[in-house]
């Protein structure tokens, strides 16, 4: 059976069209001032980018000396929709086959997020009544239906596009050159060594994906792991890899929320878990480090961020990832500080990113034959959108990936310098004070 538009909180068949309206793309909807004075406030809130819009018989109201495509609305609902609510309009327009792009999707969105950013990050935001788009709440229980609606769609499904161990995160390419695999391991090389971890450390991992990372850490650095995460799937797969390499005695997967995290441990860890927190849960993570982290200890934050504090996009959060905010780094230091944590380290890995969304794009379109055969065509194109879209606002600016470090205030136990991340033999680099 194919998972449908069901998957990402849509109903199926007509009531898909509800979305979107009823009527059926077609020439027969003749143009009017109103339809013509809508694309032009469609073109304005998204800062006048370098594209062209067409409407249904073919005329195109807005213009670009220099386009880079076209952005075709097929008929009127999906244009009023986008007018009501802009982010979900266009999104939902999208899925259903109401809206289609003429170009390259992911330059046509780069360059329309570029606009967006120039002109005002809320602009295209805010719908016909005003509002901006906000996150649903994660509570204990909200958190649990929010991650399996994106991580339980299946884990065949996730093995046709991602590297080989499974790492739903940021990549780190050393190289121009690397392979995805490559920068998988590289990536996780570099979150261990910031860790500055050590054979026989107690590693705490609040989130772990399928696990890559934990058992990475436990192979390589010779760690013990706890590992938390609330995706029955994802634990599944953790759990069997752990026997097959022999690993459960380093490894421990747990099936709990992070909220819920005991225990004392020399590194705490969490890399693309905070983007489902929410702002008002951030201080509970601070505490769980607080409690958990040995006054030796360090901890490392990896997450989707902004420049500055910015609404949720509402397509994302309400069909891809409900409950998501990415936040500022403002915003991630109401997790440190009234821990009073000492952020020893900040780096931004936008473009890294940008690389590991665009092949992930790639292997998704190279096996989209594989991916029919169990989810339908809504489902398809709205997941080229998120990847080619997320893609697209990274190399646009208009979303960071922040790696930070933080450690307990009386903590001497660290680095003096940074180059114990560019080595193969860091234990000469650390610090000894006490």
């Amino acid at each position: 059976m194919k998972r449908s538009s069901e998957a990402l909180g849509v109903p199926e068949s007509g009531a898909v069209a509800g979305i979107v309206g009823s009527a059926s793309p077609g020439k027969e909807q003749s143009v009017t001032s109103l339809d013509r004075w809508a694309i032009g406030r469609v073109a304005a809130g998204m800062g006048m980018p370098p594209v062209n819009l067409r409407l249904w018989d073919g005329t195109m109201p807005y213009t670009h000396p220099e386009p880079c495509g076209t952005i075709i609305f097929n008929d009127r609902k999906a244009l009023w929709r986008v007018i009501v609510q802009p982010e979900l309009g266009l999104g939902d327009g999208f899925s259903v086959g109401r809206i289609d792009v003429d170009g390259d999707l992911m330059e046509i969105l780069t360059r329309c997020y570029s606009a967006v950013e120039a002109n005002s990050t809320k602009a295209f935001k805010r719908g016909l009544l005003g509002r901006l788009p906000e996150a649903d709440l994660n509570t204990l229980t909200g958190s649990r239906k929010h991650i399996a609606h994106h991580y339980d769609l299946g884990n065949e499904f996730y093995k046709l596009w991602l590297d080989q161990q499974m790492v739903y995160t940021c990549a780190y390419y050393e190289t121009p050159s690397a392979t995805l695999e490559q920068a998988q391991v590289a990536k996780m090389d570099h979150v261990a060594r910031k860790l500055q971890l050590r054979e026989g450390m107690q590693v705490i991992e609040a989130g772990c994906g399928w696990g890559s990372l934990a058992l990475h850490m436990a192979r390589r650095y010779g760690v013990r792991v706890r590992a938390f995460n609330i995706s029955k799937e994802q634990l599944t797969y953790a759990r069997e890899r752990a026997a097959q390499e022999q690993l459960t005695e380093q490894v421990e997967f747990i099936e709990d929320d992070y909220r819920n995290i005991q225990g004392s441990c020399d590194a705490f860890v969490s890399v693309g878990m905070l983007e489902h927190v929410g702002l008002d849960n951030f201080r509970s993570l601070g505490e769980v480090i607080e409690r958990t982290l040995a006054p030796h200890g360090t901890a490392l934050v990896h997450s989707v961020g902004r420049n500055r504090p910015t609404p949720v996009n509402a397509w994302l959060e309400k069909r891809i990832f409900p409950g998501s905010y990415p936040p500022s780094l403002s915003e991630m230091m109401t997790i440190f500080e009234p821990s009073n944590l000492s952020v020893l380290d900040v780096e931004n890995l936008r473009m890294h990113y940008a690389a590991t969304l665009t092949e992930w794009l790639r292997r998704f379109d190279g096996n989209v034959d594989a991916i029919r055969r169990t989810h339908d065509e809504y489902f398809i194109r709205a997941w080229r959108l998120y990847l080619a879209g997320c893609a697209a606002a990274f190399k646009s600016g208009s979303i960071q990936l922040f790696q930070v470090l933080v450690a307990p205030p009386r903590n001497n136990r660290l680095a003096l310098t940074r180059q114990h991340l560019y080595t193969e033999n860091p234990a000469a680099a650390w610090g000894s004070g006490q």
